[in-house]
């Protein structure tokens, strides 16, 4: 059985690390280096740099930074921001990713993703949805790094899902926005249904506020990685502490 993963995430905006509720009233949380660092060596399994501005201000996740972050960790590195063609996914796992993300990107240009997997393989291609529930149904949000611009597109989000994987996606990074930063558990519902309609693995992402909330979505969904910052940046949670208690509890993650 594959072992799951813990995931921080730096969400990032004008070169700091900040991080929100819901995905508004974003709060400076640290340097992008120190936690950099701090998370590779309080055994975190990969790590996520967000550039969450990149593609509404129409330029690329800065390869400066990929390419600092790349030489400071030893774990798999996943980089999103302004991804929108073959030759950006390059240049950035260029300078050190070894994963690129696209989310706005690819509901724009769908074939974006075959493109991506057929050139670096699907093991590199990861799609981020940002998923809202509203009257009872799951929808696809696009441009959620600015709260003014952020819009429903109207496509649900288990169609997408299920696109993403037909066009060649290797990993589907789910963000369910309602449970953002509200630390009150991830979307167990959302996660279960998206995580059992795909054949490729599914990050949760979003609601993490204690250590029962991690074996929850690994007890009681498909999902094979979880993601979470707040809890992690604010020292609630520490990652080495984390995985002890989820191996104890039956879970099995790599210490």
């Amino acid at each position: 059985m594959l072992k799951k993963r813990i995931i921080p995430c730096l969400d990032v905006k004008n070169n700091k690390v900040i991080k929100g509720v819901q995905f508004v009233n974003h709060e400076i949380v640290g340097d992008i280096l120190n936690l950099a660092l701090k998370y590779t060596n309080d055994g975190a399994d990969e790590l996520v740099f967000y550039d969450i501005t990149a593609s509404i201000e129409n330029r690329v996740v800065s390869k400066q930074w990929v390419k600092k972050i790349a030489e400071l960790i030893n774990i798999p590195f996943c980089v999103a921001g302004g991804i929108k063609t073959v030759q950006d996914a390059k240049i950035v796992l260029a300078n050190g990713a070894d994963k690129v993300s696209i989310n706005s990107a690819a509901i724009q240009n769908p074939s974006l993703i075959k493109k991506l997997a057929q050139r670096f393989g699907k093991q590199c291609v990861v799609i981020g949805i940002d998923s809202y529930e509203k009257d009872g149904e799951y929808y696809v949000y696009q441009h959620t790094g600015e709260a003014k611009l952020t819009k429903n597109t109207g496509i649900k989000t288990l169609d997408w899902a299920k696109q993403v994987c037909e066009l060649g996606a290797g990993e589907i990074t789910l963000n369910c926005m309602n449970q953002d930063g509200v630390r009150k558990g991830y979307d167990l519902k959302q996660v279960k249904l998206i995580s059992e309609a795909v054949s490729i693995p599914v990050i949760a992402s979003g609601g993490a506020g204690e250590i029962k909330d991690f074996e929850n979505v690994f007890k009681l969904t498909k999902a094979t990685g979880a993601l979470a910052a707040s809890v992690f940046h604010k020292n609630i949670i520490n990652i080495k502490n984390l995985k002890e208690q989820l191996n104890k509890k039956g879970v099995k993650v790599k210490c």
